[in-house]
């Protein structure tokens, strides 16, 4: 089983501070079983990880009942994954998190003039054997939800125009994405491939992610997947709701000059003083929320509450 929740509507994002930003993050997973869960193995990404722009300043995780075995390792992608064991029969599991994360502005110094030509960078990355490793170059490739394809590439052709800059094609290619595609959080589920929420021009912002990530590497570009919070608003005088807000996921493409350049589609900005990753992939599949295997438990539901707080 696995579990991702996303909002019933778009998530729209908050006015983005110039300085730092410090957020809480509280998240709470219930699982409700229709009879008794004898046995489950869990693998968990909860925990973000710090980054130079992310400072993780506390974390804590709450598993309810309490496991009898859980360690936390570090994957492929440098994400915190938890593992954990539920021996004793349950009808419930809990699983709820609380992390305080300090955000630095990080494109201050983003200059499009200082990536090369999209087609420059798409060659230096191109199979070549004897070459050095570039750890970028895994995510040229296809994966499990995101397919190579001569549609996206076409797609993404309007916006990497012949000597176009990388970070320039990206930004245009996410304006394009967030134009012709609607939200729509009832027409996609979480293994829907990138290549059909294309065809659907609908989905929710895994979707949108992920159709970014096909088109950049349908180009020779690296496209990577990344997953975690935004902070968003309630609208003018309104209460701010604990538990309302949800887990996100946006897009990033290697631009050489420039780094990995983090871009969120669903809400055509760049991610920001307002995003909170909690994992780095090649797509949804690698660092699904919750995914492992239970005996016992028949049909289940699930419910989620997400609030991303400011700390004044």
């Amino acid at each position: 089983m696995s579990v991702n929740p996303v909002p019933a509507t778009k998530p729209a994002a908050a006015p983005a501070p110039e300085a730092p930003s410090t957020l809480s993050v509280h998240h709470v997973t219930t699982y409700q079983y229709a009879w008794p869960v004898e046995h489950a193995q869990q693998r968990a990404v909860v925990t973000p990880p710090s980054y130079p722009w992310q400072a993780v300043s506390a974390h804590c995780t709450d598993i309810d009942p309490p496991p009898s075995h859980q360690h936390v390792r570090t994957d492929a992608f440098g994400n915190n994954v938890l593992h954990f064991m539920l021996d004793v029969p349950h009808e419930t599991m809990q699983l709820t998190t609380a992390s305080t994360v300090t955000l630095t502005p990080r494109w201050a110094r983003l200059d499009p003039a200082r990536s090369p030509p999209w087609e420059q960078a798409a060659q230096r990355l191109r199979y070549r054997a004897g070459q050095p490793f570039d750890p970028e170059a895994e995510f040229v490739f296809a994966s499990p939800n995101v397919a190579l394809h001569a549609d996206l590439r076409d797609y993404a052709r309007r916006s990497f125009t012949p000597g176009v800059s990388v970070v320039a094609g990206a930004i245009d290619l996410m304006h394009r994405i967030h134009a012709d595609f609607e939200y729509h959080a009832e027409i996609t589920e979480v293994h829907t491939p990138a290549l059909e929420a294309f065809a659907l021009r609908s989905g929710v912002c895994q979707d949108f992610a992920q159709v970014m990530i096909g088109c950049l590497r349908s180009l020779g570009l690296p496209g990577r997947y990344v997953s975690g919070y935004l902070r968003t608003d309630p609208p003018p005088g309104e209460p701010r709701l604990l538990g309302a807000d949800a887990s996100h996921a946006w897009a990033g493409v290697w631009c050489p000059g420039n780094g990995w350049v983090d871009l969120d589609p669903t809400n055509d900005m760049l991610a920001d003083t307002r995003h909170v990753t909690l994992a780095i992939a090649r797509d949804y599949s690698d660092v699904p929320l919750l995914h492992g295997v239970i005996v016992g438990g028949g049909e289940h539901t699930v419910e989620v509450e997400v609030s991303v707080v400011p700390v004044e």
